[in-house]
């Protein structure tokens, strides 16, 4: 597992794209999709996700939606129209300073 501090500020565009990806998710998928992509080299916790949820919908830029699947009321996540569009602009910062990173890394020598 690698250090969970360095991801803690990407979580967010993260899940934004998962959710752009996938349309609505639930809790347990975000944390499953996110163990499957890093091929199980980040595992996101319950105690982690829920609170950048709950702050995304504080923020307009998500939806919950409860159905009962297999006799339990299960949360959906999707994006608001709203959120469809920060999305795009936090994950271009992301990408921004992603980019940024790489180049204080591997700097080019003139």
């Amino acid at each position: 597992m690698k250090d969970v501090q360095f991801y803690k500020g990407t979580l967010q565009p993260i899940i934004l794209k998962l959710l752009q990806n996938h349309k609505r998710m639930y809790g347990y998928e975000i944390i499953q999709k996110i163990r499957i992509l890093t091929q199980d080299q980040f595992e996101l916790k319950e105690g982690a996700l829920y609170p950048i949820l709950h702050k995304l919908e504080a923020e307009n830029m998500i939806e919950v939606e409860a159905e009962r699947v297999e006799g339990r009321i299960r949360k959906y996540y999707k994006l608001t129209e709203f959120g469809t569009k920060e999305s795009v602009k936090r994950i271009q910062l992301l990408t921004e300073t992603m980019q940024q990173i790489q180049e204080l890394l591997n700097p080019k020598l003139i």
